[in-house]
């Protein structure tokens, strides 16, 4: 029988505790309080005095023809990221999980992009698809390709696709081979013996038996799309060209420090913040029922 360990000191949880509060209440929701408090607000043109005005900021804001393609950026954006880093995370945890030489250097190796930070990550997928200066950029122009993101919307918002799922690919890879590695190999084994291909074992055994982790990695990375590709963004292109890349995060950094609109940049982080909270509570309502745990 083990012996559990009891700790006479009442005061010693919440000392342990204390250092992850403060960091929570000082970096998460005090934040989040003077957005809501700013977003009640309006400044004058020198920042001297503040006026009350409701919800007049919310109003404009939602009024905003710009505002409105912005949110519709940020739909595809979110969208293209999730899919694209899910899909290829799930794809590269099928091919590590089997037994092939050198599994373990290439489990590594995909494992490291998620230690690069997001600006370094827009770097690096600069200096390849640069017009200029990027090696596939430059062999693009060469074969008669018109590519210059820094022109070009469309291209633009798929560079930046790009460098945020890659981004993320390996976070995700992380999870998906520890939920493929977790299950029992006698059930595939025993799908095998019953006649069903690698591809019916697939759709039939594992990826249901994924769906736990699934779900779990489509919150966290939509919650990402929409909240941590601001480095990626603004690295790359700076929103450009012509607000082609703009989303939702960046329009907050753009009205809010570049523009001086505390107030109508207070009311869209507000804004956002209740959007992702309603779409994690919609994933918890609708989506949760299919997951098998």
């Amino acid at each position: 029988m083990r012996r559990r360990v009891i700790f006479d000191n009442k005061l010693l949880p919440y000392l342990l505790l204390a250092p992850q509060i403060a960091i929570t209440l000082v970096f998460f929701f005090w934040p989040a309080g003077q957005a809501i408090y700013w977003s009640f607000l309006l400044q004058d043109a020198f920042g001297l005095r503040q006026t009350f005005v409701g919800l007049e900021n919310f109003r404009v804001v939602l009024a905003d023809p710009l505002y409105l393609d912005s949110a519709g950026r940020t739909l595809v954006f979110s969208t293209s990221v999730t899919a694209l880093a899910m899909v290829s995370a799930l794809l590269l945890a099928v091919m590590a999980d089997r037994r092939i030489r050198g599994a373990t250097a290439y489990k590594t190796l995909l494992i490291w992009p998620y230690a690069v930070a997001p600006a370094v990550a827009a770097v690096l997928w600069l200096f390849i698809f640069h017009p200029s200066i990027g090696l596939l950029g430059q062999a693009l122009r060469r074969v008669g390709v018109p590519w210059d993101y820094k022109l070009n919307g469309a291209q633009a918002m798929l560079i930046v696709i790009l460098a945020a799922a890659w981004k993320l690919v390996a976070y995700n890879f992380l999870f998906f081979l520890a939920g493929l590695q977790s299950i029992p190999k006698s059930v595939i084994e025993a799908g095998a013996i019953d006649g069903a291909g690698p591809n019916r074992r697939f759709w039939s055994i594992v990826f249901p038996l994924l769906s736990p982790t699934t779900f779990f990695l489509l919150v966290v990375n939509l919650v990402y799309a929409f909240f941590d590709t601001f480095g990626t963004i603004h690295a790359l292109t700076g929103g450009g060209p012509g607000k082609a890349t703009e989303t939702l995060i960046y329009k907050v950094y753009v009205d809010g420090v570049i523009n001086l609109d505390l107030g109508g940049s207070s009311a869209q982080s507000v804004i956002l913040m209740a959007i992702v909270i309603g779409l994690t509570a919609i994933q918890f309502r609708y989506i949760e029922r299919r997951v098998h745990y």
